[in-house]
């Protein structure tokens, strides 16, 4: 067994400063534009005339057919947010407090379920054309941009994700069986699943691109499988090596700070959980040429990835969202169609077998955000304030009504060679 030690950031990567520290820049000053907060109402008053919600304003006025309850608090603020950025400013304006739920997720719920319709088309493309913010060009996913993009979700605070995930620390989508609602338990279904798509069993060699907290490295280990895996999270890096080696199984696996890209050698199986979101479409032919480089003859890849529909994704993808500047910059969620597509363009790979969670993965966003509330004095105590507090409890609410509707699925893949 190699062993190359894992590889510190730098003093300057050290050195960047992540979000919760210090003030939000902007946020609390309100966008001066009256003429776009009208349009804002008068198109949000349309599209609520006929959703299953119940919106109140401060006057008493309800809006909706009946439903989950939204209480717009401050409505100046809210429409001239709206106006100014439907994609930005709907997230901006519930971290503030300028509307409220009791259950966000059934709130956002019949949003999602319409998404596509809430704003007619021809103002939509007015919107994408000049309203709407485009993606900066400092979040494109190059070797330095990734670690950059990386370092500020993942590098947030260890202690911050232990507090809402399960004790295999797995930040992603888990797979309940029938009658089944123990999160660990199905996280580790997930995680024999995908490993099972790869193949992976005793005496392989894998490489897993996209560490996480080490959880699938010990299980795959535990098979009696090498693990090599990848990360480019610092944070990560040091708390999967640690519990790595309490798990018995540090002389199975080597943790490297490594991009996929700077990635070497041949391995028996690869396997990749919910990082393909993190490349960037840019970036995703060469991603898929990596795993076909990477993968020996006769072996497999295990792939899990969110999906979006192909035709959001081609009209969205240049969008720069509420998500992209608050939680996962540089991001983008592939279609299948899309993954299809750039491995048949840039490998010898294709799409064997697949399997949907997408609603377990709602399930999963509840029992998490259910945890998250439950903590929030512990949150606090970590030094996160009320706005970070309600920045990720949005971000939560909106994930799980988009895997509830539908808009959002994420599928395992088993990748073999045509």
């Amino acid at each position: 067994m190699s062993t190359e030690p894992v590889h510190r950031p730098s003093p300057a990567a050290r050195a960047l400063p992540r979000p919760h520290e210090g003030v939000w820049p902007g946020l609390a000053e309100v966008p001066v534009a009256p003429l776009r907060a009208r349009v804002a109402e008068s198109l949000f008053r349309r599209a609520v005339r006929t959703l299953p919600v119940t919106v109140v304003m401060p006057d008493g006025e309800t809006l909706g057919t009946g439903g989950p309850r939204m209480d717009i608090r401050r409505p100046g603020a809210f429409f001239a947010r709206l106006g100014t950025s439907s994609k930005i400013g709907f997230g901006e304006a519930y971290m503030v407090g300028d509307w409220t739920s009791p259950t966000p997720a059934d709130l956002l719920t019949p949003f999602a379920a319409r998404l596509a319709q809430l704003v007619p088309p021809a103002l939509q493309r007015l919107g994408r054309r000049w309203v709407e913010a485009r993606r900066p060009d400092d979040e494109v996913n190059t070797l330095e941009g990734a670690r950059r993009n990386i370092h500020r979700h993942y590098d947030l605070s260890n202690d911050l994700f232990a507090l809402f995930l399960d004790e295999t620390m797995s930040y992603s989508a888990a797979w309940f069986p029938p009658g089944g609602d123990d999160l660990a338990a199905a996280q580790r279904r997930k995680i024999d699943g995908i490993l099972d798509m790869a193949g992976v069993t005793e005496g392989m060699h894998v490489l897993e691109i996209g560490t996480g907290w080490g959880g699938l490295a010990v299980r795959a280990a535990r098979r009696g499988a090498r693990v090599t895996t990848l990360t480019i999270s610092a944070e990560q890096a040091s708390l999967a090596e640690r519990r790595i080696a309490e798990a018995g199984v540090a002389d199975r696996v080597q943790v490297l700070l490594r991009d996929y890209r700077e990635a070497r050698g041949s391995y028996d199986a690869v396997v990749s959980v919910e990082m393909i979101e993190a490349v960037g479409e840019r970036f995703w032919p060469t991603y898929f040429a990596t795993l076909d480089r990477l993968l020996r003859p006769g072996g497999r890849v295990g792939l899990q990835s969110i999906t979006m529909p192909h035709d959001r994704l081609m009209v969205s993808r240049g969008d720069h969202t509420w998500i992209h500047k608050y939680v996962f910059p540089g991001g983008l969620i592939p279609s299948v169609e899309a993954i299809e597509a750039n491995l048949a363009a840039h490998s010898s790979l294709r799409i064997a077998r697949r399997r949907s969670l997408g609603q377990d993965y709602a399930r999963t966003l509840a029992h998490w955000n259910a945890r998250f509330q439950e903590r929030r004095a512990c949150v606090a105590a970590l030094g996160f304030d009320e706005t970070f507090r309600r920045m990720w409890e949005f971000y939560l609410a909106y994930c799980e009504a988009g895997f509830r509707v539908g808009y959002l699925d994420v599928f395992q893949f088993s990748l073999h060679r045509r």
